[in-house]
């Protein structure tokens, strides 16, 4: 496991380099907030004062993300097609472009919603599952056509809760499949969590757009330009950290920063709240509870439970469906199993990925700074806190660090969500979580 080594001297170098005039787009838009910083009311507290400045910028402002990032994908591509898209561009999701929208639609109408790597796979669980004991209404073709694949590959009937040991041949014989070639990611857009999907205008508050990544747990946050009815930028947790990192040495990010993990109340997820799979477990449970708790990732755990020795993500699911042949040889791809493939694959590929460089952990005593430091270089989206024998305690995520960064003021939302009901799971509509 790589642990998190103290950072004193680069960011003593990086305060100087602040000093200077900032070079990068973050780095400025840190200066902003510094400025605004400066004349706040003396009597607010750091919270408070970090509130109004953050109100006080539009999202306009934030650096545009990579054009390498900002893709569409057709209604009418397939499964296999988006999951290629995906995996190409190393990015966990993309909005969804109706085909058959006029050219003068809103971006309302212009999207259908944004599809994902868990998506698919979890999408292709849920048809499988068995129907509810109330539902009267047969089984889709589409159902069957799933059914058809699991069955022949061994896979049984998917319960809800625990996932069947899946042989090794199981992702190959579903990715070789016509039902997966021919079905189009618009066939499943009732597993898309809005309806298309939440948006900012560009002249929204960077405080809505933090206290959307944090405490209603969105992973990415598109600003559409209502002028030419499209995305304009999309703003992930990931990128507002990068901006937090090239703010170290500003005073305000130093007030904050500088701070003990324990003294902001980190880690939020105790030990006895963190949702693990054991190693020898089936790697699809760690997908369905990723699926049912609504989280990114979970640790892969020993037999005692407190021993991390991996970590399974979201992002992951790409090499159940782009490279299902390396699980070929296994009886059962278990959470370890899915683990040694994996590393093999990528050390024989000569790729790179937080995967496969050994677990990063902390401690409480580590400053938040040193953290969002670690964070960025690594390009990891969470960190596992351990204690000095190292015993789990908790897990750190991008969306902690920024929920500890900001607060939302009482009724601050308003009828921001009006037209978002809480409707079925299968719905393209989802209430957000909170």
């Amino acid at each position: 496991m790589a642990s998190m080594q103290l950072m004193r001297k680069e960011n003593a170098i990086v305060h100087e380099v602040m000093q200077d005039s900032p070079k990068s787009p973050e780095a400025r838009l840190g200066m902003k907030v510094e400025d605004l910083w400066d004349v706040q009311e003396p009597q607010l507290s750091p919270t408070e004062k970090l509130n109004a400045c953050f109100e006080s910028i539009p999202v306009s402002a934030f650096p545009p993300a990579p054009s390498s990032q900002v893709i569409e994908i057709k209604s009418d591509t397939s499964l296999a097609e988006a999951v290629q898209i995906l995996s190409e561009h190393k990015i966990l999701s993309a909005p969804v472009v109706d085909v058959d929208a006029p050219e003068d639609a809103s971006w309302i109408d212009r999207y259908i919603g944004i599809v994902e790597f868990a998506g698919i796979v979890v999408w292709i669980l849920h048809q499988s599952e068995p129907p509810s004991p109330r539902s009267t209404t047969p089984g889709s073709a589409l159902e069957v056509a799933v059914s058809r694949v699991t069955n022949a590959a061994g896979f049984g009937i998917l319960g809800p809760e625990d996932a069947q040991a899946t042989s090794g041949n199981f992702f190959e014989a579903l990715t070789s499949s016509e039902f997966y070639k021919n079905t189009k990611v618009r066939d499943i857009a009732g597993s898309f969590r809005w309806a298309p999907f939440l948006a900012l205008q560009k002249s929204n508050s960077f405080l809505t757009m933090l206290l959307l990544l944090s405490n209603y747990k969105m992973k990415s946050v598109p600003v559409v330009d209502l002028g030419e009815a499209k995305i304009d930028n999309i703003v992930t947790q990931s990128s507002v950290i990068h901006m937090l990192a090239e703010c170290a040495g500003l005073q305000w990010f130093e007030s904050w920063g500088t701070k003990k993990l324990s003294e902001i109340g980190l880690p939020l997820m105790t030990r006895d709240h963190v949702v693990k799979v054991y190693e020898e477990e089936p790697v699809l449970q760690a997908f369905k509870l990723m699926r049912k708790k609504r989280v990114g990732a979970i640790p892969i755990v020993d037999s005692s439970g407190v021993k991390v020795v991996g970590n399974i993500s979201i992002r992951d699911v790409q090499f159940l469906l782009t490279a299902p042949e390396i699980y070929h040889d296994y009886r059962s791809i278990t959470a370890k199993n899915f683990l040694t493939a994996v590393r093999s694959y990528l050390k024989k590929h000569q790729g790179t990925s937080p995967f496969v460089s050994g677990m990063v952990v902390c401690t409480k005593n580590h400053s938040v700074k040193e953290l969002i430091m670690k964070l960025d270089s690594e390009k990891i989206h969470r960190v596992y806190v351990v204690d000095d024998a190292g015993n789990l305690e908790g897990v750190i995520t991008l969306r902690d660090i920024i929920s500890r960064l900001v607060h939302e003021p009482y009724g601050y939302f308003g009828d921001f969500f009006d037209g978002v009901l809480p409707l079925p799971l299968n719905s393209r509509f989802r209430p957000p979580d909170r």
